[in-house]
């Protein structure tokens, strides 16, 4: 019997697939943590990732961008351009003066064009839910944007209502698809937050049918962060986040644009188990470069650590003499710490499009990361998984389907850039855009007529 419903699966897949050539909606959905062997190896519980995988296109791995973090990489899939042309090369940006707790949240803040400005002046409807980088985005007709939520204020969820496009939209989603949303109901601790970003999904595409959708589920990227790959509440939540795509998938159907619709799941980057974390500052407080204080008091030199990097910064940039002594530093350091990461010099900084302000970085070896501790000692115990690494090795890699109108059937393609994504996106729905870092792969495509 259970042979029988999967020949039954694979067949309507295969139909979903196969039943038109033109693509005139694109759903884009970024599975925060996304990686290859999530559809790739048989032990997942992902019966819809295997499935498009299988009969769409799919790649053994995309690289990132550096740092292979969030923001700057979600930045690039709706761009395709690296982050010194996009300008968001952090989740939260470097603040001379001390962190804030501020995210790069706005969308004016985004330097490039994205998928969303050439969909909107093509005249198409675009929408978009709890993306990174989409507060105020002008050029996105139906958004509920990923914002901060204010866990003690009296509606936590403030921000959320007072950005959505256009006014009432957050509102009429309770209403008609999620109920009443608190705080707990869009917290990343519980997996209903990825059943309430889809059904927000759904209800935008049901009722308003837009040529491009950008959705963002996020459980995944959590529970990794806690238990690393492969903990039990990792299992619990890419089921959950194929169920998210299953119901996306569903309401397509139920919008009847199904047969003109492209699926592209996407991910930002990989993950790696740590054990240990690295406090880079402690050696620069040490030195008299920065002051023990959370604005760094009088400081000369800092590092912006994120997860597997720490991006280094001047006070005054031009001040070599303070760069070579953090240079001296990190050479003088003892063979044995020396091996636990690697410094990232300003060409290869440069090459992969990272933040020209950064005059180094250090990416850590599999199984440390960096914190902003400026206190003994430099090395403390960590567990769990992180992300942010230089994007040149397998586990940091994150994963691509693209599958129905327009797609070839039983496609692989070896290795891709983040920054490929939006060239696709492009051509599916005959968008002009220009200047782009990444390429097209037409081996993934149908003979798509002109629009």
């Amino acid at each position: 019997m259970k042979k029988i419903a999967n020949i039954f699966i694979i067949s309507v897949l295969f139909a979903f697939s196969t039943i038109a050539q033109q693509s005139k909606y694109v759903v884009i959905i970024s599975l925060d943590g996304f990686r290859p062997d999530f559809y790739r190896q048989a032990q997942w519980p992902t019966p819809n990732l295997h499935e498009m995988a299988a009969l769409g296109a799919s790649s053994d791995g995309v690289r990132g961008v550096f740092p292979t973090v969030t923001y700057p990489s979600h930045t690039t899939i709706i761009t395709g351009v690296m982050p010194i042309k996009h300008g968001i090369f952090h989740n939260t940006p470097f603040e001379p003066t001390g962190q804030t707790g501020r995210w790069n949240w706005e969308n004016n803040l985004i330097k490039s064009e994205t998928i969303w400005d050439a969909a909107h002046k093509k005249g198409l409807k675009t929408a978009s839910i709890h993306w990174p980088v989409t507060v105020g985005a002008k050029s996105i007709d139906y958004n509920i944007p990923e914002t901060n939520i204010e866990k003690n204020a009296k509606d936590p969820l403030i921000q959320m209502r007072q950005f959505a496009n256009p006014k009432g939209l957050f509102e009429e989603i309770e209403q008609n698809a999620t109920g009443k949303l608190t705080a707990r109901n869009m917290d990343s601790d519980y997996l209903t937050m990825d059943e309430n970003i889809a059904r927000m999904a759904a209800h935008v595409i049901e009722t308003y049918k837009p040529n491009l959708t950008t959705v963002h589920i996020f459980n995944l990227d959590h529970f990794e962060h806690k238990e690393g790959r492969n903990g039990p509440n990792v299992v619990r939540a890419i089921a959950g986040a194929d169920r998210a795509v299953g119901k996306i998938m569903e309401a397509v159907e139920k919008a009847g644009i199904k047969d003109s619709t492209t699926f592209l799941i996407v991910g930002d980057h990989g993950f790696v188990d740590i054990h240990d974390q690295i406090a880079p500052n402690v050696w620069l407080a040490k030195a008299g470069l920065m002051e023990k204080k959370k604005d760094r008091g009088n400081w000369k030199a800092t590092f912006h650590p994120q997860g597997g990097m720490a991006f280094l910064y001047l006070k005054d940039k031009n001040d070599e003499q303070t760069l070579k002594q953090v240079q001296q530093i990190l050479q003088n350091l003892p063979e044995s710490t020396k091996k636990m990461f690697r410094v990232v010099e300003p060409k290869e900084l440069a090459a992969i499009g990272a933040d020209p302000e950064a005059k180094l970085a250090l990416t850590a070896m599999q199984g440390f990361s960096f914190s902003d501790a400026f206190e003994e000692p430099f090395l403390k115990p960590a567990k769990g998984g992180t992300h942010g690494y230089f994007p040149n090795f397998k586990e940091i890699e994150t994963g691509f389907i693209a599958f129905g109108a327009g797609i070839k059937p039983q496609t692989v393609i070896p290795t891709m850039g983040l920054e490929d994504i939006t060239p696709l996106v492009a051509q599916l729905l005959a968008l002009q855009m220009s200047n782009l870092d990444g390429i097209l792969y037409p081996g993934i495509l149908q003979n798509v007529p002109k629009k």
